[in-house]
């Protein structure tokens, strides 16, 4: 697998470390909820930050906030450096990218337009198009279905078709929620690897996961959310603790290291 490198865009600020976005006392209220209580959290070029925590704790919230696709009652958040409100949709097409949880289209579009749609932000040539589409497709392993049409595929294909739009756009802030909550064994542990490699060519990866054993395994950095707040950022070695992750999620949870590689392994408590 190799994904060919994103073009700079000089605009953006790069080198890791550098923060990407960033969301500063964020509270977010959908359908006379507060959702999100004062959110701190920042996602830095070089690492991929997984949020984790349990339905209901916010954290498809964050990350459209951290998009600037949803508006915070209170708090701000900064899109490389500068309030997301101040970027116009276009900019901040080149300056991030989103996948959503689900993805539907409501024409019969081939694979290949759709991945191609994440070029449409860019105003470069079609054989540079070509090239973006082509690795993201690869990347993502959909090329053997280039040609089918998107409404055909099953649930786990559309995914990864969806995750290549996004790479193809090659913006250097990735937000993506759920990646891998429809695909196998074999492709969850490819969209993680691809995360890594854009973390390590630059990019920031933000990843919403359920599975806190891909996020001990690939994850540089971990937000724990609880109810809306952060009850903890750190590596995953650091904050993924037996009793707050217990507390967590209201179910007994066991951390252990691995018998070969010693790597951490997170998994519920069962007495069977």
């Amino acid at each position: 697998m190799r994904l060919l490198r994103r073009r700079p865009n000089p605009s953006a600020p790069s080198g890791p470390g550098t923060v990407l976005a960033q969301a500063v006392g964020v509270r977010v209220r959908l359908g006379g909820r507060e959702v999100l209580r004062g959110v701190d959290v920042e996602a830095q070029a070089g690492e991929v930050l997984a949020l984790v925590g349990p339905n209901g704790a916010g954290k498809s919230t964050l990350l459209a906030a951290l998009a600037g696709d949803l508006v915070a009652v209170d708090g701000v958040v900064r899109i490389h450096g500068r309030p997301a409100a101040e970027w116009s949709a276009a900019e901040l097409a080149l300056r991030r990218a989103v996948l959503p949880q689900a993805a539907s289209l409501s024409f019969p579009f081939a694979v290949e337009d759709v991945v191609r749609m994440g070029r449409a932000p860019h105003r470069s040539s079609a054989a540079e198009d070509d090239l973006a589409v082509a690795g993201a497709m690869e990347a993502a392993e959909v090329s053997a279905f280039a040609g089918r049409s998107f409404s055909a595929l099953s649930g786990g294909e559309r995914a990864r078709v969806a995750l290549a739009r996004v790479l193809a756009q090659r913006a250097p802030l990735l937000l993506l929620d759920e990646p891998t909550a429809a695909l196998d064994l074999r492709h969850q542990e490819l969209v993680l690897r691809v995360c890594r490699e854009r973390a390590g060519e630059g990019d920031a990866v933000v990843v919403v996961l359920h599975d806190l054993g891909l996020a001990a395994a690939y994850a540089h950095r971990v937000a724990i959310l609880c109810a809306g707040r952060v009850v903890a950022d750190g590596a995953p070695a650091e904050v993924f603790g037996e009793r707050l992750l217990s507390d967590v999620y209201e179910q007994p949870v066991e951390v252990l290291p691995h018998p070969r590689t010693g790597a951490l392994l997170v998994t519920p408590k069962r007495n069977l």
